[in-house]
C-alpha cells in the first residue's frame, strides 16, 4: 500500500498567515505524525483577490486591529491581475517594516525584512518559509506551467492573458474572456487564443483540477471549504475538517 499524501490547499494569504492556514498546517502534520507519508501543500496564487493577502494584526500595547496589505504597480494589476503577477512597489516593504515592531517581535521583524520578493504569492511563500511553516512540505503552485500542463481539463476556468500590458486572470464563459468589476459588470477582452499553460480553475473545479495532479488520499479542508467542495471529483480521497483554531481570520505571529 503506497504511503498517504496529506494535502491541503490555500491562496497566499496575508505576508503573516492567517491563522486558519496555520491550522491546515497543523492538522497535516498531526496526520502524518498518526500515519506517516508526506504532505503538500497546493499554493493555489493564480487566484486573483486582492483581499486575500489583507494581513490584521494586533497592536501590541493598545489591542487594537490593523489591516495591512500589499501596495501594487498600478490598478489593473491590482484588481485583475493573479496574485503570481501581482508585483509589489519596491518602497512597501521598507515603509511596512518601520511599523512592525508595534504589532510583531523582532524575530518576525526579521523575517519580514529578510523576505526578497517582486509579487505578492512569491512574498507570502517566502515568508511562510523564513516562519518554518513549509518546512517538510511540498508546495505546488497553481500558477506553476508545468503543473497546469499535467491537469485534467476543465469545462469552467479562468485563462491568465495580456490586456493593457498587464497579465490579468479572466473569466473564460460562452467563449468570452471577461473581467469582472463588480455586480453585473464585466469587461469583455478581445478573443485570443490560449493553451493549458494559461489556464487556472474556478472554485466549483478546483479539487478535481488539483487532484488529478497531486493525487492526494487525505484533504484537509477549511471550515468553509466542505459547503462548496465537490467530493465527487476526488473520489477515495478522505477529507478531515482542520483543527479548530480562535480568531481564525487574523494573522498567524507564532502563538
Amino acid at each position: 500500500m503506497s504511503a498517504p499524501i496529506i494535502c491541503f490547499g490555500q491562496q497566499p494569504c496575508g505576508f503573516f498567515p492567517k491563522r486558519f492556514l496555520f491550522a491546515k498546517i497543523a492538522t497535516a502534520r498531526r496526520l502524518q505524525r498518526e500515519m506517516g507519508g508526506r504532505i503538500v501543500f497546493f499554493f493555489h496564487d493564480a487566484d486573483h483577490d486582492p483581499r486575500e493577502t489583507s494581513t490584521v494584526l494586533i497592536e501590541r500595547h493598545t489591542g487594537d486591529q490593523r489591516s495591512f496589505n500589499f501596495e501594487f504597480a498600478n490598478k489593473i494589476q491590482k484588481q485583475f491581475s493573479p496574485l503570481s503577477a501581482k508585483r509589489i512597489v519596491p518602497e512597501w516593504q521598507a515603509k511596512v517594516a518601520r511599523q512592525l515592531p508595534n504589532y510583531v517581535g523582532p524575530e518576525f521583524v526579521g523575517y519580514f525584512k529578510s523576505v526578497q520578493a517582486g509579487t505578492a504569492a512569491e512574498f507570502c511563500r517566502q515568508m511562510y518559509s523564513q516562519m518554518g511553516l513549509l518546512e517538510g512540505i511540498r508546495v505546488d503552485r497553481s500558477s506553476d506551467p508545468e503543473f497546469r500542463q499535467r491537469a485534467v481539463a476543465v469545462d469552467d476556468f479562468f485563462v491568465d492573458v495580456l490586456w493593457e500590458g498587464e497579465t490579468v486572470r479572466a473569466r473564460h464563459r460562452d467563449g468570452k474572456l471577461l473581467l469582472h468589476k463588480g455586480g453585473d459588470h464585466y469587461i469583455e477582452l478581445p478573443p485570443q487564443t490560449f493553451d493549458a499553460v494559461q489556464i487556472s480553475p474556478t472554485r466549483d473545479t478546483r479539487l478535481r483540477w488539483m487532484q488529478s495532479v497531486i493525487h492526494c488520499t487525505h484533504y484537509v479542508a477549511g471550515a468553509g471549504e466542505r459547503d462548496y467542495l465537490n467530493e465527487a471529483d476526488a473520489p477515495g480521497v478522505t477529507f478531515v475538517q482542520r483543527d479548530e483554531i480562535s480568531d481564525s481570520g487574523l494573522a498567524y505571529t507564532g502563538s
